[in-house]
């Protein structure tokens, strides 16, 4: 079979910068599966795609001009339908032929095979492979069929291509953008496909202002991304862009000296990538005198509004330089370079007026104003939630042994920056500039620290934990969030969590493990669980405010989403094991570890076996007394299994008390051999009441002391 190397370009007006990356993979991903599906492509065919900020392009590897034939095998219907009683065909069979194609001549090539408890009769044929023409139009279609395209636009054509009661100017066209050009290349042969009201040709465009020649005519579909590069000054490759800014950022970085570091946004660059068919990266500044407002509402007006890139120095701290990706490359840059600054300057002006103006006011003065700011109908005003959260925040921080005033102090003051100017005009910027307006205003370092923390997690920033009062605020602010939302009735459901509970509920589990680290760290054992914790909130809202079983639901959740966090890195049962039991958070990671540890002992697959043994027979067994009378212990293998259990238990609970729980499990992992020769020469549901009672508490001790730090069960398949 014969084979060339295959380009499609689609060349359309500027594509939506945020999804443009996601529509490139999607267009060469489904055109690829949907040739192959056909049989088009050959076994190490491969597919490239293409994404700039006026194409969506795929070149595909090893295409066939034509499909192999492929031989079918058609049921047709049960033989006691198709034959009649003398074993001529019935006038189903052969009106089922004719739509075929086959006439009653196929019916002695027919065969009969078993097809359930009848026989049915199947017809043999080729089925003739599909022509390239046909093959890529199908793919074609499917692909800006299923294009994940954010938004549908409609216009109208002026030209024919083939399309049926086609009016110029009255037949609409529904796609992402208008299209304008497609490019099919078999080699250097055009596939005569259409799509969107457009013939397909050799022929693109280049950069709107840059190219050396329009239109760019290509040669064949391996020429393509060079030709594109040479004649129409576009790099068509998204990766290749992307690789090019970033060598570009960090040059024009380098070039201003040693101090300087680029502030590499990872959704900022696939954007900018997105903006610029052939990036050039430019350095530009501003005043000095700006660098007084906190430096991430600067940061935030850069990246947001002019998809800049900051500068900061070698201690993070933010420069009066930036760069700018231009999509053009003139040889005098300053009048590109002029404009950039000249747009920036009033952003800053604005970043800096509101700055000035938001301090003019404390924060203490403002809370007042959050009785007016609904939170939810259903909860109250921002208000009411403050009350709730100082109390909670308190409460907390008693149980961590953090200042309960200085806590109570934060919380009052946490949504208050909800009121400003600058938070007004940059919601990302909320407990940031709280934190900055609580220093202004005099307030305890701590307190100020904690109302800037409130969203570090969700900002993926570093919180180390340190700041017991953050800590007493964010859990205070999560829970209620959580209980209250979910009393509700407002949960998450399939990918909708419009109020963010999912993420509430890690913050909340990362929390509890930071906290749980200072405490060790300390020398002493976190004192706040998860239970208390949910208690508590939930007693903070009004009777009847939120359903009677939110407790219950919110603490599986939690445990769920840790869950979900963990199986992926530990398995399944690993995890569960251990996650069954819902230990305290800030313990969990510590647990998973120590039955990973146990699971390479030669003993663990043994010992969760018998584990499970157990658990069946002290569930048949319902109420169980873990009490054994030693006099009662009349065959050799218990009172073995009794004394190995005397001399070890006591051993594996100390030091699980003790925390370490790997070393519990391995002690424990003696009793493999006792145990085994318990359930080999014990009866133990045994005639005689007493003695059946006392094998069941023998099992039931055993049972509790294997299960401490994790269900063993669980680890059975």
């Amino acid at each position: 079979m014969t084979t060339k190397n295959l380009l499609v370009e689609l060349f359309v007006e500027e594509l939506p910068p945020k999804a443009l990356k996601k529509l490139g993979d999607a267009f060469a991903g489904v055109l690829f599966e949907q040739l192959k599906t056909q049989g088009l492509t050959a076994a190490d065919s491969a597919v490239t795609p293409f994404a700039s900020p006026r194409r969506l392009a795929a070149h595909v590897t090893a295409v066939a001009e034509r499909a192999a034939d492929k031989a079918v095998s058609q049921k047709l219907m049960p033989v006691s339908v198709g034959l009649d009683a003398s074993g001529q065909p019935t006038p189903a069979l052969l009106k089922r032929l004719g739509v075929l194609g086959a006439d009653a001549s196929a019916v002695a090539g027919l065969k009969r095979a078993p097809d359930g408890k009848a026989e049915a009769l199947f017809y043999d044929s080729v089925m003739p492979g599909v022509d390239l023409a046909v093959g890529l139009q199908k793919a074609l279609d499917e692909a800006i069929a299923r294009l994940p395209i954010p938004k549908v636009m409609s216009y109208q054509l002026e030209t024919d291509c083939g399309i049926p009661n086609f009016l110029p100017g009255w037949t609409s066209v529904h796609f992402v953008r208008p299209a304008h050009g497609l490019v099919a290349l078999h080699g250097s042969s055009v596939v005569p496909v259409k799509a969107l009201g457009l013939r397909a040709g050799n022929a693109t465009q280049g950069h709107r202002f840059e190219a050396a020649k329009s239109p760019v005519l290509l040669a064949d579909a391996d020429s393509y991304a060079q030709t594109l590069l040479s004649d129409g000054s576009v790099i068509a490759s998204f990766n290749d862009r992307r690789f090019a800014i970033v060598q570009q950022l960090a040059q024009a970085a380098e070039r201003l000296g040693p101090g300087y570091e680029v502030l590499m946004d990872e959704a900022l660059l696939d954007e900018v990538t997105a903006l610029v068919e052939r990036p050039n990266v430019l350095t530009c500044g501003f005043e000095e005198q700006f660098l007084e407002v906190p430096q991430e509402c600067l940061i935030l007006t850069m990246k947001a509004n002019q998809k800049y890139f900051p500068l900061v120095d070698t201690h993070g701290k933010l420069t009066n330089r930036f760069l700018v990706v231009s999509n053009i490359s003139p040889l005098d840059a300053s009048a590109v370079i002029g404009g950039n600054e000249r747009v920036v300057r009033p952003r800053l002006a604005d970043a800096k007026f509101f700055f000035d103006q938001d301090r003019k006011k404390t924060l203490e003065s403002r809370v007042g104003g959050l009785d007016k700011v609904v939170y939810h109908n259903k909860l109250g005003t921002q208000g009411e939630r403050i009350e709730r959260v100082r109390a909670i925040a308190s409460w907390v921080a008693k149980k961590i042994g953090a200042d309960a005033a200085l806590a109570d102090r934060a919380a009052l003051l946490a949504k208050a920056d909800l009121l400003t100017d600058m938070v007004g005009e940059f919601p990302e910027l909320q407990g940031v500039m709280g934190g900055y307006y609580a220093r202004h205003d005099g307030e305890e370092e701590a307190v100020a620290q904690a109302i800037a923390d409130q969203y570090v997690l969700k900002r993926d920033e570093t919180a180390d934990g340190s700041n017991l009062i953050s800590a007493s605020l964010v859990l205070a602010d999560r829970v209620e969030t959580l209980v209250g939302i979910w009393g509700i009735g407002l949960k998450p459901t399939g990918e909708k969590d419009p109020f963010a509970l999912r993420r509430h509920a890690l913050t909340v589990i990362r929390t509890f493990e930071l906290v749980g680290l200072a405490a060790h760290i300390a020398g002493s054992t976190l004192k706040l669980t998860i239970t208390d914790l949910l208690n508590m909130a939930t007693s903070k809202f009004a009777a009847g405010q939120l359903e009677s079983n939110t407790t219950q639901e919110v603490m599986g959740f939690i445990y769920d989403r840790y869950w979900n966090q963990l199986a992926p890195l530990f398995g399944h049962a690993t995890v569960e094991a251990v996650i069954i039991q819902q230990p305290s958070l800030d313990e969990v990671v510590k647990r998973v570890h120590a039955v990973v540890e146990f699971q390479k002992l030669p003993e663990a697959a043994a010992l969760a076996a018998a584990n499970k043994r157990i658990g069946n027979i002290l569930k048949k067994a319902l109420d169980v007394d873990p009490h054994v009378s030693e006099i009662l212990l009349r065959e050799p293998a218990e009172q073995a299994l009794y004394a190995a259990m005397r001399d070890v238990v006591p051993k594996a609970n100390a030091q699980f008390e003790a925390g370490d729980y790997t070393a519990s499990l391995q002690t424990l992992a003696v009793l493999r051999a006792p145990v085994d020769a318990f359930f080999d020469d014990v009866m133990v549901n045994a005639e005689e009441m007493d003695l059946r009672l006392n094998r069941q508490g023998l099992l039931k001790s055993l049972h509790d002391a294997m299960n401490r730090v994790a269900d063993l069960a669980r680890l059975v398949a």
